[in-house]
């Protein structure tokens, strides 16, 4: 009697963990179980790097994945369980305490020493740990009692202790591609087993291109999308359920900006143009657009950095400080927060006095470095900061600017084949306006003027 009542029990147990997986969101339904399943990442799970070979090889060591939702950490981790002969145990760092965690140490020094098994150990959220509960993992990390996978949207040379990092390879996710988001939407629509093969769903080509656009590199976000719009609408006459592009909109509770790449670079284009014709209405207008549709922001903070010196330069030297410190604060606390730094760049860029006088000299001198014939540097240019430059001529008939009154002496500092050439030409605009009246001075000095 014993073994069909063992029989029963075990039908049952599978029974119930059926019907867990079957209630389960589509995004978790969909997890890849394999490498060949893993969709993006390709810079660290491509065919021959690294990542992908120390798993394959299950000689993975102690590591932190990096990055934004929904781009594969936590799915990874799961993957190197799945393809290792190691024991796996999963924690979150905003419940999981010392004492949680000095069981786990116990428990897998033990299977290392009985079975020469190896516990993989995937903290999710790692960043949240206190320093107490990151030391008290150090011991087992450098024994090899445990091999830990941290998985974070956070970066961890800042967010998390130096003693940790230090013990682990880091390995940075990034946003999936249009491409990416929009092959794991097919997936889930083909598979039989854990998406929606089983049905009769026809996706528009554009209504595919909106839950990835509105996915924003998380396929997480695509795929709940997906599960909602397939839910709540109803076949059509032929039995078919048709998800349109308001459709998928819809389910994202989001309106759409269709932004394929010409848009893209169309929207980029006039941004640039609105930037350089100081109109910060309408810069804004595009920006907010931009980031709506997706764009990946460091895109916009690279543009801005560009237009300080190429629109603005000399003009207002200030507009470079705030490009540039505007870009470090995307990268340093990430959207939402930083819109507002990278709106202060784009308002103080429009509202700048306006130059190319940078550019305009850049270009002039590159082009005369291709052309222009290579030659000796003058003697008084030359560099004496080694012994015997002198017997040598070098620097001979220089003359130190902070000698003479002002600052400067006139003094050729051309390649002789260049000499008179002028390249920067300052603009009357802004703080070039005294640098062009100081290169008026030198212009009459020079000419024996007072």
């Amino acid at each position: 009697m014993r073994a069909p009542k063992e029989t029963g029990n075990g039908n049952m147990e599978h029974l119930l963990t059926k019907n867990l997986e079957e209630s389960a969101p589509l995004a978790d339904r969909m997890r890849p179980r394999t490498l060949d399943e893993f969709v993006g990442q390709e810079h660290i799970v491509g065919e021959g790097k690294l990542l992908r070979r120390a798993i394959l090889t299950d000689r993975l060591q102690s590591s932190i994945f990096f990055g934004p939702p929904g781009t594969g950490k936590t799915t990874l981790a799961a993957i190197v369980a799945n393809a290792t002969g190691g024991a796996f145990v999963r924690l979150n760092a905003v419940t999981a305490g010392v004492k949680e965690l000095r069981a786990i140490v116990n428990e897998a020094e033990s299977r290392l020493q009985l079975y020469r098994q190896p516990t993989y150990l995937l903290l999710d959220e790692c960043h949240r740990w206190s320093k107490a509960q990151s030391d008290s993992l150090l011991p087992a990390l450098e024994k090899g009692t445990i091999r830990f996978i941290g998985s974070t949207t956070e970066n961890p040379m800042i967010a998390m202790t130096s003693a940790i990092v230090s013990r682990c390879r880091l390995f940075q996710f990034y946003p999936l591609s249009s491409e990416d988001v929009e092959r794991v939407v097919q997936n889930a629509i083909a598979d039989e087993e854990r998406g929606f093969g089983k049905r009769n769903i026809v996706l528009e080509e554009d209504a595919l291109q909106t839950f990835s656009a509105i996915a924003n590199g998380d396929c997480r976000n695509a795929l709940n999308a997906l599960e909602l719009a397939v839910m709540t609408t109803p076949p059509d006459e032929a039995g078919a359920i048709r998800i349109t592009r308001e459709i998928a909109a819809e389910s994202s509770q989001r309106k759409v900006i269709q932004c394929d790449e010409q848009l893209f670079y169309d929207m980029l284009s006039a941004f640039c143009k609105s930037l350089r014709g100081g109109d910060s209405d309408a810069a804004l207008a595009w920006f907010a657009r931009l980031l709506y549709a997706g764009v990946d922001p460091r895109i916009i903070a690279r543009r801005l950095i560009a237009h300080a010196s190429e629109d603005i330069g000399l003009a207002n030297p200030q507009a470079m400080v705030q490009a540039v410190a505007a870009a470090e604060a995307l990268e340093h606390v990430g959207l939402p927060e930083a819109r507002l730094s990278l709106t202060q760049a784009i308002v103080f860029l429009c509202e700048s006095p306006k130059s190319n006088s940078v550019v305009k000299a850049v270009d002039g001198a590159m082009a005369d470095a291709e052309k222009s014939r290579d030659e000796p540097v003058p003697m008084h240019l030359r560099d004496t900061s080694f012994a015997g430059a002198a017997r040598l001529g070098h620097g001979a008939g220089y003359r130190y600017p902070h000698n003479y009154p002002g600052h400067w002496v006139q003094q050729e500092y051309m390649p002789p084949s260049l000499k008179g050439k002028r390249y920067y030409e300052p603009s009357d605009q802004g703080q070039e306006a005294k640098i062009r009246e100081n290169h008026e001075r030198r212009d009459r000095l020079r000419k024996g003027e007072t």
